[in-house]
């Protein structure tokens, strides 16, 4: 089972014209059907759902299934970016790969070495949810930017207590010539509008009993073609993700839950850069497969 943000593709239209009965709905998805949570008795948006421990959001969920509701085909509906009042954080040089990635391009290459190795991670904010795409829907490269790569994740989703209620394919976009040049410059790199990419579904805890060795594929299409192709697993994570929830959640309240990003290994070769018309297309074992054009904004 998975849990969605979605809306009927009969209703689908700009959100900020949208009528009160198209605002997203939270569904949770069963044998390729959507079910309607709230209609029958569940949590109405991703921020309820998370605000709820985890035993009882899976209890509620579970009464959701038993419930005699209407439910639609998933081919009938269209997948948001499972994000309504959430928060989107990150870690970075968690993978042996992304260190050594980050060391080549910046001009303070320290840096990172030391951070892969120190007690407390690399956690930064990387974007509010006006900023998140969903399941085909643009990621954006800046126009002030001339080195730019997708960072294929696996990220937590996290209730207000800290519980991982669930998993889902992240894709942290990063201008690399705009951090390597100064790593104080890291949120310029990082945060801009369709700077990240979830979806498409949230795979929920239970039902994945290990997370710790899963594949996670990378394709970028240009063209028509494949231009670029990698692989890596969870099994190659430098840090233990409660050791990642830990620091995020110091100091830090997240009311409505909170999703973080894992880190990548998966690093496309110094030569490469996205284009505007792009395709990346990101799967994850177990989680799900997440695609999204790319755009390059003039402004």
């Amino acid at each position: 089972m998975s849990l969605c943000l979605y809306r009927d593709r009969d209703r689908d239209r700009d959100p900020a014209d949208a009528a009160p009965d198209a605002a997203p709905r939270l569904g949770l998805i069963a044998d390729s059907r959507v079910h309607d949570v709230a209609a029958v008795g569940g949590p109405a948006t991703m921020a309820e759902a998370l605000a709820m421990p985890l035993g009882d959001l899976r209890s509620r969920l579970g009464a959701v299934l038993d419930a005699a509701g209407d439910t639609v085909a998933l081919a009938d509906v269209r997948l948001l970016a499972p994000v309504d009042r959430q928060e989107v954080w990150a870690a970075g040089v968690t993978y042996l790969r992304s260190r050594d990635a980050r060391m080549e391009e910046s001009t303070e290459k320290s840096v990172y070495d030391r951070v892969y190795d120190a007690k407390r991670p690399e956690l930064f904010l990387k974007a509010t949810p006006h900023r998140v795409s969903g399941p085909g829907e643009p990621v954006a490269i800046r126009a002030d930017s001339t080195w730019d790569v997708p960072e294929p994740e696996l990220a937590l989703v996290l209730n207000a207590d800290g519980e991982t209620i669930g998993y889902t394919v992240g894709n942290d976009v990063s201008s690399r010539s705009i951090e390597g040049e100064n790593p104080l410059y890291l949120p310029q790199a990082k945060v801009y509008d369709a700077c990240a990419a979830l979806g498409p579904t949230v795979a929920l805890a239970w039902d994945l009993s290990d997370v710790s060795d899963l594949a996670i594929r990378l394709s970028i299409r240009r063209a028509g073609a494949i231009h670029f192709e990698g692989e890596s697993s969870t099994s190659q994570i430098h840090r233990p993700f409660a050791d990642l929830v830990g620091y995020l959640r110091r100091h830090n309240r997240f009311p409505h839950g909170v999703v973080l990003m894992t880190g990548t290994g998966i690093i496309p070769p110094p030569e490469f850069t996205l284009e505007d018309g792009d395709e990346v297309r990101i799967a994850i074992d177990g989680i799900g497969e997440l695609v999204n054009p790319v755009v390059r904004p003039t402004g």
